[in-house]
C-alpha cells in the first residue's frame, strides 16, 4: 500500500474496500460508505478530540534533548491530568522515522523532565527502558494550558508537513482524550450523518482515549495496544440494546470503538453505561460479542490493528483483501483509505443430533 502523505481527512478520491459476511470483496468510493449500511444498523464512532501529545524538552539530569509522547492515562477525568504513561525519544522530531530516532538518556525514578512550560517527574520505568509513568506538576488547569501551548500532534515521518491540531480533530471531536486521532472517523461529516438518519441508520458515539500506533522499537511495539480508558453514555448503551433487539448490526467506526464495546460487554455480553479501561488484545481467537461490522483504515500485517481484523474474517480472506489493496493502490496510515468488514458467518457444526 501507499503511505498517505497529505493531511486531507476526506479526499474526493478516497477508496473503500468492502468484505461482506461471506467473504466477498467489492471496491467503492469511500464517500458512498453509507450505502453499505442497512436499515436498523447502529453506527458508533469515537468522539474523542486529539491531544497535542508530543512534548519536546530536556532531561534535567543530563541536559539531553528529548521528545515525550503521551501514551496512556488511567481515566478520562479532566481533573485527572497529572499522571500519564509516555514513550521517550532522544533528540529529533517526526521528520526522522521512529525506528531511526536516537535513544533518550537512561531513565530512572525521580528524573525530572522540563517540557516547555511543564515540569514532570518520572515515577517509574514500565516494562521497557523508554516507557515511563510520570507525574506533571502544578494545578490541572496549568497542565492543560501547557499541553495547549507547547504540545504538538504526534506525527510520523510519512507525513512531512507539520500537522496542526485541526488536521487531527474529527468533525465530531468533543472531549480531549485521544493520543492519536481516531482516524476512522475522518470519513464522517454532517452530510454523511444526515444520510444515515434518512436511511434509518442510527448513530451514536463513545469516548475512547485512542492510543499510539507505533514506537519504532520492536520490543515496545509488541506491547501495543496500550490500555485505553473509555466512557459509554446511557444513550449509547440504550441504542445498542435497541439495535440488537431489532436485528440491526452494530457497526464500529474504528478499532478503538471495537475494543471499548467488547471490553464493556466482556462480563455478560451486555454493554452498560459507564467508564472502563480496555486492556485486552483482540485477534483471531477472540469471540466478538457486540460488534458485527468494523469500518476502519487500512492496516498492515503484524500490527495490533491488523490482528483485530482477524477477529472478523479468516486469514485467507484477509490475504485476498491485502492483495487487492496493493493492486488497486490503496493508501494507508491515518489519512489513508478505508475498509468495511462484516463479521464472517460462522459455519454450522453438525453434531449428529436428530432434527
Amino acid at each position: 500500500m501507499i503511505p498517505a502523505n497529505v493531511p486531507a481527512q476526506r479526499p474526493r478520491d478516497a477508496k473503500l474496500l468492502v468484505i461482506d459476511a461471506r467473504g466477498r470483496i467489492v471496491h467503492a468510493p469511500r464517500a458512498r460508505f453509507v450505502a453499505y449500511l442497512r436499515l436498523g444498523d447502529l453506527a458508533i464512532a469515537n468522539d474523542a478530540a486529539t491531544l497535542p501529545a508530543s512534548l519536546h524538552g530536556v532531561h534535567a539530569g543530563s541536559g539531553a534533548a528529548i521528545e515525550l509522547r503521551l501514551a496512556g492515562r488511567s481515566s478520562l477525568s479532566a481533573q485527572d491530568v497529572h499522571r500519564f504513561t509516555g514513550v521517550v525519544f532522544g533528540a529529533g522530531d517526526f521528520r526522522v522515522r521512529t525506528e531511526d530516532r536516537p535513544l533518550p538518556p537512561r531513565l530512572a525514578s525521580g528524573d525530572r523532565l522540563t517540557l516547555g512550560p511543564l515540569e514532570a517527574t518520572v515515577e517509574r520505568v514500565v516494562r521497557h527502558p523508554r516507557l515511563v509513568a510520570l507525574r506533571f506538576h502544578g494545578p490541572h488547569d496549568a497542565v492543560w494550558a501547557g499541553f495547549a501551548r507547547h504540545g504538538r500532534p504526534i506525527q510520523y515521518a510519512h507525513m512531512q508537513t507539520p500537522l496542526e491540531l485541526w488536521d487531527v480533530w474529527t468533525r465530531i471531536a468533543a472531549v480531549p482524550a485521544a493520543f492519536e486521532p481516531p482516524s476512522a472517523s475522518f470519513l464522517l461529516d454532517w452530510e454523511s450523518i444526515r444520510a444515515m438518519h434518512h436511511r434509518g441508520i442510527a448513530f451514536a458515539t463513545v469516548t475512547v482515549a485512542t492510543g499510539i500506533s507505533s514506537t519504532g522499537d520492536p520490543d515496545l511495539d509488541r506491547c501495543l495496544p496500550f490500555d485505553e480508558p473509555y466512557r459509554i453514555s446511557e444513550a449509547t448503551a440504550s441504542s445498542i440494546l435497541t439495535a440488537q433487539e431489532r436485528g440491526g448490526r452494530i457497526v464500529a467506526i474504528g478499532t478503538s470503538v471495537v475494543r471499548a464495546l467488547e471490553h464493556a460487554a466482556s462480563r455478560d455480553g451486555v454493554v452498560r453505561p459507564g467508564e472502563g479501561v480496555a486492556d485486552q488484545r483482540l485477534g483471531p481467537a477472540s469471540c466478538l460479542r457486540v460488534v458485527d461490522t468494523i469500518l476502519s483504515g487500512t492496516h498492515e500485517p503484524g500490527t495490533s490493528h491488523y490482528e483485530m481484523l482477524r477477529a472478523f474474517v479468516n486469514d485467507d480472506t484477509l490475504a485476498d483483501a491485502d492483495g487487492q489493496l496493493d493492486t488497486f493502490g490503496y493508501r494507508t496510515h491515518e489519512f489513508g483509505d478505508s475498509v468495511l468488514i462484516e463479521r464472517a458467518e460462522r459455519p454450522i457444526i453438525d453434531t449428529g443430533a436428530a432434527a
